[in-house]
């Protein structure tokens, strides 16, 4: 099964919103999530790599998109 993860940070609305949307998507569509914090301690690199670009989404550990979720890119890739 395909792994989304979310990069995000505390206090980021966009966060917050691709993560509703990527909520919302997994009621059609299966996959694993999880949700990782860049300024959490231990990750550094990924603050490092992807802190400017926040909200980050990563499909099978590879950038899929970044500020906005493609839910129709998403969607497709993960198939029926």
């Amino acid at each position: 099964m395909a792994v989304i993860t979310l990069l995000t940070r505390e206090g980021c609305g966009m966060c917050a919103r691709a993560h509703d949307e990527l909520t919302a998507l997994r009621a059609e569509v299966a996959f694993d999530y999880e949700q990782v914090d860049v300024d959490a301690p231990g990750n550094t690199e990924l603050r490092g790599e992807f802190g400017d670009m926040l909200p980050v989404v990563l499909l099978d550990g590879a950038m899929h998109s970044y500020w906005d979720v493609d839910v129709v890119g998403l969607r497709s890739e993960l198939g029926p």
